[in-house]
């Protein structure tokens, strides 16, 4: 038997920082750090000769307790042109036995992204009683809350 592999999650972007800040609110993750001897992300590209015009090329989050994947947005010139094959649910009400209390939970996350950018498309339900709500991210990407 093999062991399991890391896995990064990598998602095409207009602006990686852009989706690099809502994702951090929605998944509860932290940007990730700039490389060893910096203090910031600036003081690396500098360093590194980076134009400043190409600075939001690329951006990550982690999760701050370090079991969750990595999430990679990167800078690509063509738009998101249709549904997305992958999306990500964000699982706030999860292990919440009190289905009020669960829904409530989602709620306030939901009103929370909405703050930062995110658009509300609709609420689902599911064949077991099970309810979710289908958002946009800044850019279109749909992502469930539930």
């Amino acid at each position: 038997m093999s062991n399991a592999v890391q896995v990064q999650i990598v998602i095409d972007a207009k602006s990686p920082a852009v989706l690099a800040e809502f994702w951090s609110v929605a998944l509860g993750y932290r940007l990730d750090d700039p490389p060893p001897g910096f203090e910031t992300w600036e003081e690396a590209l500098i360093a590194s000769d980076v134009p400043p015009d190409r600075w939001d090329d690329a951006s990550a989050i982690v999760d701050p307790h370090g079991p969750g994947p990595r999430v990679f947005f990167q800078k690509v010139p063509e738009a998101k042109a249709v549904k997305n094959r992958l999306h990500i649910d964000v699982g706030v009400g999860r292990g919440i036995a009190d289905p009020e209390v669960r829904w409530e939970t989602v709620q306030g996350h939901v009103e929370r992204l909405v703050g930062v950018g995110a658009t509300v498309v609709e609420e689902r339900k599911g064949e077991w009683g099970d309810r979710w709500m289908v958002l946009l991210d800044p850019e279109g990407n749909e992502f469930c809350v539930q």
